[in-house]
């Protein structure tokens, strides 16, 4: 039975299904296209650019870090410096009390002067001993003369034999005391040969002793050896220091440089003279510093650490390694964007310029040196002079 209020309505759904359809099929042959253009867009890029660059975000910005240590003992009475600060080569930068150490000066100077008396007083001694012998010696040959001019006439009995006798041991003893006066001569003179009183060993001992204590005076003051930046300062005033005391570090900023630590099968093509560019998270993207590869580390950083593998004493299991590779920095760009060692890198490196031999590094040859400790032992030897010829008898 038809209910009198229902209404007969026709649907036509096979068309509207079928245009649906199409334009589904439209849209998934344009989403399609769409990949397969952006993936051969991608393969292009990656042929003939990406797979010429090898980049890893494991790379730090790394620098000489120059640690400060006492050099000798006492009392720290005075820091002139903070972390942060900047100081520059031969700047005071800690000073110890000093009185310890104007004792031990003090001592030294009377020892070195003691030594040259004594010295002075062999010298004296040996010439003493030359005389004696001497006399004994003209003593002795008269004595001799004597007894053989005895002996000669003795047959005439101008001369007892008992005068004969007394002479022959009158000429033993006078022997004996020559031999004895040539044996202390020899003692005496062992001890100054080829020498004078400024540089006969014992006096050189004494001189060496005061140089070692001028040098902890002069150490009480503490100086920077480079200019660069404080950082790590662990001294504080009234600390009891020792040689060896670790009391700062100095970070020269001018000369820095990067280490990526790239895996093992990425190494292929690297070598040295290769463009890099690299950037910090300090600064993002914005800022790209330019450099070059300057050499590949002689090994992974397994090797060197504190328990080398040794893949042979249990079960192994396959790890690719990184190879630490050295890329150096450009000072301008330093200069311009200040960097701190430590600091996270991205480097890439640009593999399609042929580089040198890995057996052919680029690292600088840089020479490392301070001359703040060289004009230390200045003033010692004018001291030495003034006690050596103050104690002297002949000048």
């Amino acid at each position: 039975m038809t209910h009198p209020h229902a209404k007969t309505v026709n649907v036509k759904k096979a068309p509207r299904r079928f245009g649906f359809q199409k334009h589904r099929n439209s849209r998934l042959l344009l989403v399609t296209m769409v990949a397969v253009l952006l993936s051969a867009i991608y393969a292009f890029y990656w042929w003939q650019f990406a797979s010429h660059f090898v980049v890893t975000n494991d790379a730090y910005v790394t620098g000489n870090l120059i640690p400060l240590k006492a050099q000798t003992s006492g009392t720290v009475v005075d820091v002139r410096v903070d972390n942060t600060q900047y100081v520059h080569q031969g700047d005071v930068l800690v000073r110890l009390d000093g009185l310890q150490a104007q004792v031990a000066l003090e001592q030294a100077q009377a020892n070195l002067a003691e030594s040259v008396r004594e010295v002075e007083t062999l010298f004296s001694q040996s010439d003493m001993l030359r005389q004696k012998l001497a006399a004994k010696e003209a003593i002795l040959h008269r004595s001799q003369r004597d007894l053989a001019r005895y002996r000669g006439v003795a047959n005439d009995g101008v001369v007892s034999a008992q005068q004969i006798e007394n002479s022959e041991f009158q000429v033993r003893e006078q022997e004996a005391d020559v031999n004895q006066l040539r044996a202390e001569l020899g003692g005496a003179e062992a001890l100054i040969q080829n020498t004078t009183p400024a540089d006969n060993p014992k006096v050189l001992q004494a001189m060496a002793k005061l140089k070692e204590a001028y040098l902890d005076k002069m150490r009480q003051e503490i100086v920077a050896p480079v200019s660069g930046f404080i950082a790590k300062r662990n001294i504080q005033l009234g600390d009891q220091v020792r040689s060896e005391t670790p009391l700062l570090v100095i970070v020269p900023l001018d000369y820095l440089w990067v280490e990526a630590n790239f895996l093992e099968n990425e190494l292929e093509n690297v070598q040295p003279g290769q463009p890099v560019e690299i950037s910090v998270d300090l600064y993002g993207s914005k800022v790209v510093y330019h450099g070059n590869v300057l050499g590949l580390g002689a090994g992974t950083g397994s090797v060197f650490g504190l328990l080398p593998p040794d893949n042979a004493t249990g079960n192994y299991i396959h790890i690719a390694e990184r190879v630490p590779v050295r890329i150096g920095l450009k000072a301008e760009e330093l200069a311009a964007n200040p960097l701190r060692p430590g600091l996270s890198a991205t480097v890439h490196i640009d593999t399609r310029l042929a580089g040198q031999s890995v057996l052919q590094p680029l690292t600088p040859m840089t020479t490392y040196q301070t001359d703040v400790y060289d004009d230390q032992l200045k003033g010692a030897d004018a001291l030495i002079h003034k006690i050596i010829e103050k104690n002297r008898k002949s000048k």
